[in-house]
């Protein structure tokens, strides 16, 4: 079978494009999760506060038939009375628009969390294309939507008629009942209705719900091309991070050598480490290490400590205690104390007779390595650049 192409959609969206989708206001969505939780919140909210507004209801009805002489031959008086009616319906209803409108909030931030975007808004002529418009129509999402719809009539048409039918008795004794008892009457029908209808829609949400999630995931889904090319976005060319690193190895480099001029002893093994030492006292808790190299580079360290006249000592187990226990900058570990102030002492020998004349020094007799420190010969064996010593 014929590789992938990597043209298919089937990796999981990173991180990068969902928050990209956020921003462009692509989130998940359910409309009938919206409606449900609406026609849940009008019906709780008729049936807790009915009895009050049944009341305030009916004391605005009385006002409004009550008409007196003023008001038959006044037209500014009847404008002012609908307005202190209308006031008052709006009073009577604004606990439950309240709740209306914390209901849709918060509907709408239940599958995705909060989003606010301008983006949505902004002009877009693809959407008042009509060849695209016929095409998102005639497409699978567009048949799906029309499917649900369809559903959605059928499922909220029959409960609707279903309660009707179920309550017309009551609905045609409400003109028989006195105003007080048919308003209360009135508010518990209309609560009812609603709370049958929410149940009727919670079967099409139960439904909608998991298919606008995974049909959000399904249009979030990236190619393998699309993460390559992420990732090359997010962490860099690996053609040019390695020309990075190879440029800051070689600037690690070239400051760790103009360091070998100052040191005062270059340890070595002799051909596989060099190690350069610096003491400066009153200024040191202890020698530290201020070059390093295996190989090529111990080479290139021992030739710039000949040019500058920089003592080199060989110890071989030493320089390899050093090598693998000490990174550039670092000081001595306290168990190589005693063999390097031995060395040290022979070096400002040296540094005596050099100045002063007299007998030659003799190179000391360095102790045993500690337990643990010497790597033993195995290590001669190791890569010809240590990238801990050239890295910074």
């Amino acid at each position: 079978m014929a590789e992938d192409s990597g043209l298919e959609r089937t990796e999981p969206a990173s991180v990068r494009r969902r928050e990209q989708a956020r921003e462009d206001g692509q989130v998940a969505r359910s409309r009938e999760l919206s409606t449900l939780t609406l026609l849940l919140t009008a019906g709780i909210g008729l049936w807790v506060m009915g009895a009050g507004l049944a009341d305030r209801l009916s004391t605005m009805m009385r006002q409004s038939m009550q008409l007196d002489r003023a008001l038959a031959f006044d037209t500014d008086l009847m404008l002012l009375r609908l307005k202190d009616l209308s006031a008052d319906m709006v009073l009577a209803f604004s606990p439950l628009l309240v709740l209306l409108v914390m209901a849709g909030i918060v509907s709408a931030v239940l599958l995705d969390g909060w989003l606010f975007s301008f983006k949505p808004l902004m002009p877009d002529w693809g959407r008042i294309d009509p060849l695209k418009g016929l095409t998102r129509i005639l497409s699978a999402h567009g048949l799906i939507e029309m499917l649900k719809a369809i559903i959605k009539t059928v499922v909220v048409g029959g409960v609707a008629a279903w309660v009707i039918w179920r309550n017309s008795g009551a609905v045609l004794s409400l003109a028989s009942e006195p105003l007080d008892a048919g308003m209360a009457h009135l508010v518990r029908l209309l609560g009812t209705s609603f709370l049958m209808m929410a149940a009727g829609i919670a079967l099409v949400a139960a439904v909608d719900v998991p298919f606008q999630i995974w049909d959000h995931e399904r249009k979030l889904r990236m190619t393998r091309e699309e993460v390559r090319q992420e990732n090359k976005e997010s962490e860099g060319d690996p053609h040019v991070k390695a020309h990075i690193r190879s440029q800051q190895r070689e600037m690690a480099r070239r400051r760790m050598m103009s360091e070998v001029p100052k040191a005062d002893v270059v340890v070595t093994n002799p051909t596989h480490y060099a190690v350069a030492l610096r003491y400066q006292d009153g200024a040191m808790g202890a020698p530290r290490v201020v070059a390093k190299g295996a190989h090529a580079l111990a080479g290139r360290i021992r030739e710039l400590a000949q040019e500058h006249q920089v003592p080199i000592l060989e110890s071989p187990p030493l320089a390899r205690a050093l090598y693998r226990h000490t990174e550039l900058g670092d000081e001595i570990p306290a168990e190589l104390y005693s063999a390097v102030a031995e060395i040290l002492a022979y070096v400002y020998q040296l540094r005596r007779h050099r100045d002063q004349g007299g007998p030659t020094p003799q190179a000391p007799e360095l102790p045993d390595m500690p337990v643990g420190l010497d790597p033993g010969p195995a290590a001669d064996l190791e890569p010809e650049i240590n990238e801990r010593a050239l890295v910074t």
